[in-house]
């Protein structure tokens, strides 16, 4: 019985083993210390990125998955009805919050982002976290002081994240000088994590009730940034800190610091002005910074946690009315 493991595992190595590349060189050196998952592991990873992406030619819901960094990772992406291959389209990722999905995060319902994408003429991507369930429910995001597992196990999304944008960018006429990030709560924070090591890519990211906890940060070129929030978000609290409702209950930097640091990085010298005042919200920015950058804030008086302008996942009950996240973010992208 044991002889015949033995030869099994034989061919399923020569099997796999076949037209890809060669181990890394410590592999090579040290063989016997690679178990023989990791290295079958290894070998499917190399597969999966040697085969290339299949354009998508018509519009609609996607939905792939990816290997990267040990893990099978998944993503939605949804292309509007007036994308035309012969023409650069922009791209806005998308990203859940903590213990939510890719699912939720594409649902109408609660964030409208499907049929703004629709309205406004952009493509739309949905990732999804890493989860303990199968199903990817639960999520979360390494945003450097939050959440989860994600920040536990120290999991690679930023790396995740590029390979998302270079798998579509072969799937998909974007244009590359258009890409922009989003996010709510911890997907918030994620995006400001994006706009730290990935400011080659993404021109302008928004954050909805996520401030900035990455523990350094030296973009390589100006981002701009919009952070919207709050005054009565009883998790991630405005003036920092975590709120009742938390679930991680980090010490989470405060609004005004995250959009004093953001002014501060992209060398913003002027002082903010109030651009939007309506019942219940209003809208200061601070511009022109270096390279053309701008840093704005919007703040609703109520909403608690939520997308102003959507529902809450938990409870269903709508969030700030005062304002809209979407038009708000579209309005901000599209002016870079």
């Amino acid at each position: 019985m044991t002889s015949t493991k033995a030869l099994l595992r034989v061919f399923l190595l020569l099997i796999l083993g076949a037209g890809l590349a060669p181990l890394p060189a410590s592999a090579q050196e040290r063989p016997e210390r690679l178990r023989l998952r990791d290295w079958l592991q290894l070998r499917q990873d190399q597969a999966a990125q040697a085969a290339p992406p299949v354009p998508i030619t018509r519009p609609g819901e996607h939905r792939f998955s990816l290997r990267h960094g040990g893990l099978t990772r998944e993503y939605r992406v949804h292309v509007p009805a007036r994308y035309d291959p012969a023409t650069p389209m922009p791209m806005v990722l998308s990203f859940h919050g903590g213990g939510g999905n890719m699912d939720i995060q594409a649902d109408d319902r609660y964030y409208g982002l499907v049929s703004h994408a629709e309205q406004a003429g952009y493509v739309v991507v949905f990732p999804n976290g890493t989860s303990r369930l199968r199903s990817g429910k639960l999520a979360t995001w390494n945003a450097g002081l939050c959440c989860g597992q994600a920040r536990d196990r120290q999991v690679d999304d930023v790396g995740f994240v590029r390979a998302v944008v270079a798998d579509l960018r072969q799937r998909l006429n974007i244009d590359p000088g258009r890409i922009f990030a989003q996010g709510m709560s911890n997907g918030g924070m994620l995006s400001y994590r994006l706009a730290c090591e990935m400011a080659d890519t993404f021109k302008a990211i928004a954050s909805v009730a996520g401030t900035d906890g990455t523990p350094a940060c030296a973009p390589s070129v100006p981002v701009s940034v919009l952070h919207i929030h709050a005054l009565d978000d009883d998790r991630v609290l405005f003036n920092g800190g975590s709120g009742s409702a938390s679930d991680t209950h980090a010490d989470f930097v405060s609004v005004p610091d995250t959009v004093a640091r953001w002014a501060r990085l992209n060398g913003c010298e002027v002082a903010p002005r109030r651009v939007l005042e309506v019942p219940g919200a209003w809208c200061e920015t601070r511009s022109p910074c270096r390279g053309g950058a701008e840093v704005k804030l919007c703040v609703t008086e109520t909403g608690g946690h939520s997308w102003p302008g959507g529902r809450k996942v938990r409870g269903e009950q709508p969030g700030a009315s005062a304002i809209s996240a979407n038009e708000l973010i579209w309005d901000f992208f599209s002016r870079r």
